[in-house]
C-alpha cells in the first residue's frame, strides 16, 4: 500500500508536471524571455502562500465579525480611530501583527526577485505591508501602503525600524520628544504616501511590456489601472488568481492558481532552476 506521503509526493510533481507543460504557462514564459520591462502588481494572496491570515475571507482573522471593541477591523485600523484613540488602533496593531510574526518570504516572492536580476528593469508595485519582497532580495520596489516595520514619532522626525512588535507597550512612545509613534502604513481612509506614488508614477511614464498582476482582488483604481491601460503600450498581462477580480475580464492570461504554483512554473518553463528561500 502506498503511503500518504508518498502519493501526496507522486501528486504534486504530476500536478507540477502539469503546470509545466500547459500552453498558457509556456506562452507566458516566452513573453516574459521577450520583455524588457516587467511590472508585478502583489496583494494579500502571495503573502497568504507564507501562512500570513487576511483581515477577512478564507483564513481571515475578522471573518464577518466585529472586533471585541464592538467596532470592525476596518475601523480599529482607520486614520481617524488613530487620531483620536491611538491606544484602540495600537491594540490591533498589535494583535494583527502578532498573527503574522515570523514569516517569512516564500517562493513566490523569491522568484520574483530573481526576475529583478533576469530582467534589471522589472519593479513590483505591491499593497503588502509585511515587507516580504525585501526580505525576499526585491529592491525595485513600491511599497504603495507603506511598511509595518518602520515606525514614525506623530510630533518629531524620529523614526526607526523595528524586528516585530514584540514587547511593544501600546500606544509606543518617542523616546525623543514623548510623542506617540504610529507605524509607517497607510491606515484606512488615509491618502496614499506621495514618494511612492510619484515613483509609481514615473515608471508607468515608462511604460512596460508585460504585467503580473497576483493575488490581488485590484478594487483600488491604482492597482486596477496598469492592467486597464497595458495596452497603450502594447502590453501583455497576466492575472495570477484563483478567484475572479476586477480585472480578470481585461487580461490576456489568467491562472486560476495560487502565486506559489503558477511562479515556479512559469520560471521552469523558462529552463531556469528554482532559487533557494
Amino acid at each position: 500500500m502506498i503511503g500518504k506521503r508518498v502519493l501526496k509526493r507522486r501528486l504534486l510533481r504530476k500536478h507540477e508536471r502539469h503546470l509545466i507543460n500547459a500552453p498558457e504557462i509556456q506562452e507566458i514564459a516566452e513573453i516574459v524571455q521577450n520583455a524588457r520591462r516587467i511590472l508585478f502588481i502583489t496583494g494579500a494572496g502571495i503573502s497568504a502562500d507564507s501562512g500570513l491570515p487576511t483581515y477577512r475571507g478564507i483564513g481571515g482573522l475578522y471573518n464577518d465579525i466585529l472586533t471585541e471593541d464592538n467596532v470592525s477591523i476596518e475601523t480599529a485600523l482607520s486614520g481617524a480611530t488613530f487620531a483620536k484613540d491611538p491606544l484602540l488602533t495600537w491594540k490591533y496593531l498589535i494583535q494583527v501583527e502578532s498573527a503574522c510574526r515570523g514569516a517569512g518570504h516564500n517562493i513566490g516572492h523569491r522568484i520574483i526577485s530573481e526576475f529583478e536580476r533576469f530582467k534589471p528593469e522589472s519593479w513590483v508595485l505591491t499593497q503588502n505591508i509585511d515587507g516580504l519582497h525585501r526580505s525576499a532580495g526585491s529592491n525595485q520596489l513600491i511599497e504603495i501602503h507603506g511598511n509595518v516595520t518602520r515606525l514614525h514619532c506623530t510630533s518629531c522626525r524620529f523614526s526607526e525600524i523595528v524586528p516585530s512588535y514584540a514587547g511593544i507597550s501600546p500606544p509606543p512612545i518617542c523616546p525623543r520628544c514623548f510623542g506617540i509613534m504610529r507605524p509607517g502604513v497607510v491606515l484606512f481612509g488615509e491618502s496614499l504616501p506621495l514618494l511612492a506614488l510619484d515613483a509609481l508614477q514615473t515608471q508607468l511614464s515608462l511604460g512596460f511590456d508585460l504585467i503580473f498582476s497576483i493575488g490581488t482582488t485590484s478594487v483600488f483604481p491604482y492597482i486596477a489601472q496598469p492592467v486597464l491601460d497595458a495596452h497603450y503600450w502594447g502590453a501583455k498581462t497576466v492575472e495570477i488568481n484563483p478567484g475572479v477580480t476586477e480585472v480578470s475580464d481585461a487580461v490576456d492570461y489568467k491562472l486560476t492558481l495560487r502565486a506559489a504554483e503558477a511562479l515556479p512554473a512559469i520560471w521552469a518553463a523558462m529552463g531556469k532552476t528554482l532559487p533557494k528561500l
